[in-house]
């Protein structure tokens, strides 16, 4: 076995000790020094002199059992056996094997073999195994990188806590399997570290090994690095929870602080140290005040009212989102943690410190934003988010009841089981119902023009249009008590209650544009609606500009028209139902057309009595009119021109409708359609409508008209963001398309649910990137990458499984900010309000528009080339190579100190 490496004295501290707080006595000199000093090894050193199979007498005083050991010398007390060796070496053995096989394997073969990786740090792995000694339980866990990160990086976002405290790369750590897992007696710690060093150094590895020593809370630790034949390294880290010392909250005392491990006394200090700097300072935004710029303005004119109470509501975040007419969402960005950091510079004097401290957050070389995100955007938890998402999962749980009653009645009817005191099947009271009613037919949004609105994916689903009367029911259903069946029916009892009162005092119906056809790719509710509001229609009057009449030179006049019969699609289905019984599909339709013709024919001819079959034909269908000569055949007289093959034929029928045609006026005509007749069968459609096919239309319409509203939000047009919600439609069109019909709807259920997991899945994102994109509207670029950060970050959950998919990963990405995007972003740190005044808070310096950061990190070094000082060797070994003989991070706030040292020494 090789020479194990030799551990020097420890680090004296001057009287600055962090350990040292106020009221807190003085340890016992006896026991080894427990902060920012290197434990003495007893037992290690006389182990480094020597091979370990040459000196175990020696170890066998050293953790041993006293019984075990005299049992075994009573068994060999005849002669000495150099073979036998005691359980502290073979502990040291057994992490010899372990480590030898972790060095032989290598990372390639380790992640092969099942390393874990190092949850938040995508190149970091770790393996791990259990040791016993005596009765304690060890693990011992090998970090390593996947692969090599070149120029090493203090502040990069993918390194570990304990290699930027200690400036490593790959470590070990050995700690007890115990509740804390840190270890409470400083000589377990020290045989400990020993054990693992002498391990390490027969593999001959260079890996620094740490312990973790005191209470939990101060998360220190102790470890050595041997660095060859000559150098080795030691570290050391502890933490101060409460009282900093006001001197050890600015630069300068930190600096002094980190000079005084390496130079015992102030008349040791050189003139000037050459220390290598670097910094990075958290800042985090505080909590908007929406209502503050209000409040700020009001002050002045506004006065209490009498009763002391606020007349106004507070202000949202998102009161001007599509969406807020509905439900209020909660911020998914909470704030924004922003990290400037100094690079690398070189400092002479503690004074300069004082200088960097004052400097302005503009002076750090690099910004980074990251933003806070809420808890609930990864939680898919039954009650964290509440949206259009949450809802359509309760009409869907109401869709699956609906199958239980022929009819709707029977819902509200059932009231006295004890079910009714449940809240899943609650109503609100008669109040609200009114409430509901006032708002849905409001005549202020009567004329409002939802084909305007419409989006073009949304014309593929079969629903009302957003903002039509039918559209309006179902969203206003998602929020009517929680969306329950019996809630439903109670709505839509009162809400066709309504619709017959229109039609009986022939008020025009609310949100219905008046359209002389029906639109057939919306939901049959829809359609019987359209039908309601419309009577016989007239068509303007007028002169057909430059026609003129071929028998007699007089203007062409446009007469009133019927307009054609308004069908919906089950009447359109009722026809061909009945003309296939006649065995005559297209002369039932064909009749429909005759009528239609015939009374066009009527009324042209009482709007010119002297025109001609050949006027009609220039006038209904131009393209049966055969013009001759150069012109038009329009504008000159007589016009040249003759008809076509098809009505120029003999037994023509449109000639023969003409001529029975007599001139009447559309006023003196017979209906086409009877109005009164099929206003009647559209409310007692409505009045007898199933359960079942209430909420079939329910479902698609309210997933149309949420999805339609969403996506009227502005977010600065982020590409990833249009993709899915362009996905999303698709999505909707193709599960909703089973609802249509009369497929089996037996399984369907369970795709609606998926589709709402879906929904809530785009939901939140573009709830998240609308929050982005008002922060961050006067920086663009920067608000669209911290989105695609995100979006990335979001994307494996985002499949169809109505499983919550498990996500501990966090959300840690920060964007880097350009120059002059820098402006924009410290805007979001609103300097501290009156309000705000009464904190007192002792600052640290650097202060952004009055915000000290809530973290300052710092990393000191010294570096000394191999061939000057303490530090130079007699060999030809030695170079103008440089070592970092002293490196100090320093972690923490006003009120939080932790600092981690490492020193170089030549053994």
């Amino acid at each position: 076995m090789g020479t194990s490496p030799s551990l020097p004295p420890p680090l004296r501290l001057p009287p600055t000790d962090l350990t040292r707080k106020a009221g807190r006595p003085p340890r016992d000199p006896a026991p080894p020094p427990t902060s920012f000093s290197t434990p003495p090894p007893e037992g290690a050193a006389g182990a480094a002199m020597a091979s370990t199979s040459s000196k175990h007498t020696k170890h066998r005083r050293i953790g041993e059992d006293d019984e075990e050991e005299e049992e075994a010398e009573e068994e060999l007390e005849r002669f000495d056996d150099f073979t036998i060796a005691s359980s502290w070496e073979r502990f040291i053995s057994e992490i010899e094997a372990i480590c030898r096989q972790w060095l032989a394997d290598g990372p390639k073969n380790l992640m092969q073999k099942g390393a874990e990786s190092v949850l938040s740090f995508e190149n970091l792995c770790m393996v791990k195994l259990e040791l016993k000694h005596g009765k304690r339980v060890y693990s011992m866990e090998y970090h390593f990188m996947k692969s090599a990160k070149g120029k090493y990086s203090y502040w990069d976002d993918d390194t570990h806590s304990t290699q930027l405290s200690f400036g490593v790369d790959e470590f070990l750590i050995i700690a007890p399997l115990s509740a804390s897992g840190v270890v409470l007696d400083d000589p377990e710690s020290t045989k400990l570290l020993s054990s693992v060093a002498i391990a390490l150094s027969n593999c001959g590895s260079n890996w620094p090994a740490f312990v973790p020593v005191h209470d939990p809370s101060r998360k220190a630790y102790i470890g050595i690095q041997n660095m060859g034949t000559v150098f080795t390294r030691r570290f050391e880290a502890d933490r101060i929870g409460s009282q900093v010392p006001i001197r050890l909250m600015h630069l300068e005392g930190l600096h002094e602080l980190f000079l005084s491990k390496f130079v015992l006394s102030s008349t040791d200090f050189p003139a000037k140290v050459k220390v290598n700097f670097s910094m990075k300072l958290t800042y985090r935004t505080p909590e908007h005040d929406y209502d503050h710029e209000e409040t700020l303005d009001s002050e002045a004119t506004e006065s209490i009212p009498e009763n002391g109470v606020a007349s106004q509501p507070r202000k949202q975040w998102d009161d001007d989102c599509p969406w807020a007419e509905w439900y209020s969402a909660e911020d998914p960005v909470k704030g924004f943690e922003l990290t400037a950091i100094w690079g690398e510079k070189m400092f002479e004097e503690s004074l300069e410190m004082a200088e960097v401290e004052n400097a302005s957050s503009f002076d750090a070389d690099s910004w980074l934003l990251h933003p806070v995100v809420s808890p609930y955007m990864v939680d898919d938890s039954i009650g964290k988010f509440v949206g259009f998402a949450s809802q359509l999962h309760l009409l869907v749980n109401a869709f699956e009841s609906s199958g239980e009653a022929q009819f709707l009645e029977d819902y509200v009817a059932d009231n006295s089981g004890p079910d009714n005191s449940k809240s899943s099947v609650a109503v609100p009271p008669p109040s609200v119902v009114d409430r509901v009613m006032k708002d849905i037919f409001n005549d202020e949004v009567g004329k409002s023009n939802y084909v305007e609105a419409e989006s073009k994916f949304g014309r593929a689903l079969k629903g009302a249009p957003s903002d039509s009367l039918f559209a309006q029911f179902c969203l206003h259903a998602l929020w009517f008590g929680n969306c329950n069946i019996r809630a439903i029916a109670v709505l839509w009892i009162d809400f066709v209650r309504e619709i017959r009162w229109c039609w009986e005092e022939s008020e025009q119906l609310p949100r219905m544009k008046s359209s002389s056809s029906i639109d057939l790719s919306a939901c049959l509710i829809h359609q019987k609606l359209q039908m309601a509001p419309n009577k016989i229609r007239k068509g303007s009057a007028g002169i057909v500009p430059s026609l003129m009449l071929i028998n007699t030179f007089q203007e062409m006049h446009i007469p009133y028209t019927q307009d054609a019969p308004l069908m919906t699609e089950d009447m359109h289905e009722e026809r061909l139902h009945a003309a296939e019984a006649f065995g005559s599909a297209a002369g039932l339709s064909g009749q429909l057309e005759r009528d239609i013709l015939a009374s066009d024919m009527s009324a042209f001819k009482a709007a010119n009595p002297d025109a001609a079959f050949e006027d009609f034909i220039r006038w209904h269908s131009p393209g049966d009119w055969v013009s001759e000569g150069n012109g038009d055949g329009n504008s000159a007289w007589p016009p040249k021109g003759r008809l076509s093959q098809r009505m120029s034929e003999h037994g023509n029928m449109w000639r023969k409708i003409w001529n029975d045609a007599p001139a009447l006026p559309v006023s003196e005509q017979k209906c086409l359609l009877d109005s009164i007749r099929e206003g009647e069968k559209v409310v007692h459609y409505l009045e007898t409508l199933r359960p079942q096919q209430l909420l079939e239309q329910m479902v698609c319409t309210a997933f149309k008209s949420s999805a339609n509203i969403l996506n009227k939000t502005t977010y600065g047009g982020f590409k990833l963001m249009k993709t899915k919600t362009d996905q999303l439609y698709a999505t909707m069109a193709s599960t909703l398309k089973s609802l249509q019909g009369n497929s089996d709807k037996s399984d369907m259920a369970g795709d609606l649910k998926r589709l709402c997991q879906v929904f809530e899945h785009i939901e939140k994102l573009l709830i998240f990137a609308a929050s982005i994109h008002r922060k961050l509207i006067d920086a663009p670029r920067l608000a669209q990458s911290v989105f695609t950060d995100y979006f990335n970050y979001y994307l494996p959950k985002m499949g169809t499984s109505l499983e919550s998919i498990c996500y501990e990963k966090e959300f840690t990405t920060k964007e880097k900010v350009g120059m002059l995007e820098r402006e924009a972003v410290s805007s979001l740190f609103r300097p501290p309000t009156a309000n705000q005044s009464w904190r007192k808070v002792l600052s640290m310096g650097n202060l952004l528009n009055g915000h000290e950061p809530i973290q300052r990190e710092i990393v000191f070094s010294v570096l000394e080339k191999l061939s000057n000082g303490h530090y130079s060797c007699p060999t030809p070994l030695c170079t103008d190579e440089q070592i970092e003989t002293h490196r100090m991070y320093i972690s923490g706030t006003s009120n939080d100190l932790w600092v981690a040292l490492s020193v170089t020494s030549w053994d």
